[in-house]
């Protein structure tokens, strides 16, 4: 993913898409429109696209078919509108391949945090991982069995972990030499379901530490990146 993502809106409202365009382009996104399919079409074969932004009611072929067109062509992250907000939008979007919608009228900032979002979760699905089917991954003389969903410690002691416990830091394991924020571990871990919260992965990486850092005082392993998030230290092999 580039500094500067960029993203395609495709609505037939001039006034909405004018709006859309503008507000993403003032928090930094490069900004592509199109007010129908065939507009749609030629901007994604002329310019690179992160992500589209596709209202429902659009003149000749819908947003719903234009999502399901997508979807069998790419990977790309769709983000619906709908104007009625009803649950038939949101299903059929979501059943066609939509990554999320969002039903107008809608406040910009929340349509910016959601493509955050969204992006967020299409990086880490694109992180091309040495890791991935490993039967165990071993960081400072340390074992973690995602199959067992056990850790084991450089003696090969069992070290009890909450499922919670567990998932973080299988996520960090995976990502060694990363900076990660509390947003992206939340969405890789918990998936953003109802409760979750910034704070709580810092609790989960306390109780974390006190199980793996030699020195609570001084956190070896997992470190505290002000601004910034958490990252993982140690080289991580598979076994």
């Amino acid at each position: 993913m580039t500094a500067s993502p960029s993203i395609l809106v495709v609505e037939d409202d001039r006034e909405t898409r004018a709006l859309i365009a503008r507000y993403l382009k003032t928090n930094a996104f490069q900004v592509a429109t199109a007010a129908d399919g065939r507009e749609m079409d030629r901007a994604l074969a002329g310019n690179r696209v992160d992500l589209v932004i596709l209202d429902v009611m659009l003149p000749g072929e819908d947003g719903l078919s234009l999502c399901r067109r997508l979807r069998l062509a790419s990977s790309l992250p769709i983000i619906m509108l709908t104007a009625r907000g009803e649950d038939v939008d949101r299903i059929l979007g979501l059943e066609m391949g939509a990554d999320d919608y969002l039903p107008k009228p809608f406040n910009p900032r929340e349509l910016l945090a959601r493509i955050k979002a969204v992006l967020r979760r299409q990086a880490a699905a694109l992180t091309a991982t040495a890791f991935a089917g490993a039967k165990s991954l071993v960081f400072r003389g340390w074992r973690l069995d995602p199959g067992l969903r056990e850790l084991r410690d450089p003696h090969g002691a069992r070290v009890a972990l909450t499922s919670a416990e567990f998932d973080l830091l299988q996520v960090l394991c995976e990502r060694p030499g990363r900076v990660l924020s509390r947003d992206s571990l939340l969405d890789l871990t918990q998936g953003r379901v109802a409760g979750s919260f910034e704070r709580s992965i810092d609790v989960l990486i306390s109780r974390i530490r006190r199980k793996i850092e030699p020195d609570l005082q001084a956190p070896e392993l997992i470190k505290t990146v002000r601004s910034g998030g958490y990252l993982f230290t140690p080289e991580v092999t598979a076994a």
